[in-house]
């Protein structure tokens, strides 16, 4: 008997993971969902099911960096949609993800029928955006393309340990986290460094900033 297909759902908090689930068993007629509470469990997640039909990403993944979770698991797993999930409803932000490699996006404010039918959507091979967003809005900068770039070349670890940089974690703190030696994370960064073309952890955190996402609702104030 063939196995039910897999819906990783990625939200760090507990009652919207069970809405995203609700959704995704309205979309399906039989599931295997996984839930996913930070960056570190999702990529765990992804290891585990390399044969995943869909990620749902909440765009805030603890242990991520604004947009370098989805580039990340875009370059990594290109065959696995993702479809951001966020409070955020702003085009340019539905735009930058569309440029790192969002199949989809769905507002935190729809409701559970939207949801539905955007995952069948997604599910179906097309990709889903919300009504009315202007896909003319102005996306990513050369620069945060570039960053991008790099941050998709970065092994699995290296990741970790650039996210963890980017957080203003030192290397003794990322070496306890990750559980290996203050060394390894040394030769991480070192390597990190020369791959954004940085020579310190302060330029390395303004580089990685370039794929930051402001709070929702402050858009207008930048």
């Amino acid at each position: 008997m063939e196995s039910a297909p897999t819906v990783i759902v990625a939200d760090d908090h507990p009652l919207f993971r069970e809405a995203l689930s609700q959704a995704v068993n309205a979309s399906l007629a039989t599931v295997n969902i996984e839930h996913a509470h930070d960056i570190c469990s999702l990529q765990n997640c992804v290891a585990q099911h390399p044969d995943a039909c869909l990620i749902l990403l909440d765009l805030h993944m603890p242990g991520a960096h604004g947009f370098s979770g989805l580039i990340h698991l875009s370059a990594h797993h290109p065959e696995i949609p993702i479809v951001v999930v966020s409070a955020h409803e702003a085009d340019n932000i539905i735009r930058r993800a569309i440029d790192h490699g969002a199949s989809g996006f769905i507002p935190k404010s729809s409701s559970m029928d939207q949801i539905s039918s955007a995952i069948k959507q997604v599910l179906a091979g097309d990709l889903c955006f919300p009504a009315g967003f202007n896909d003319n809005a102005p996306g990513s900068t050369e620069e945060e393309l570039g960053i991008a770039h790099i941050i998709s070349m970065l092994t699995p670890q290296q990741y970790k340990v650039a996210t963890m940089i980017a957080q203003g974690l030192l290397n003794k703190q990322i070496a306890y986290e990750l559980n290996v030696t203050e060394a390894t994370i040394k030769a991480h960064a070192t390597e990190i460094f020369r791959k954004l073309g940085v020579h310190s952890r302060t330029q390395a955190v303004l580089a990685i900033g370039q794929l930051d996402v402001q709070p929702p609702g402050t858009e207008l104030l930048s």
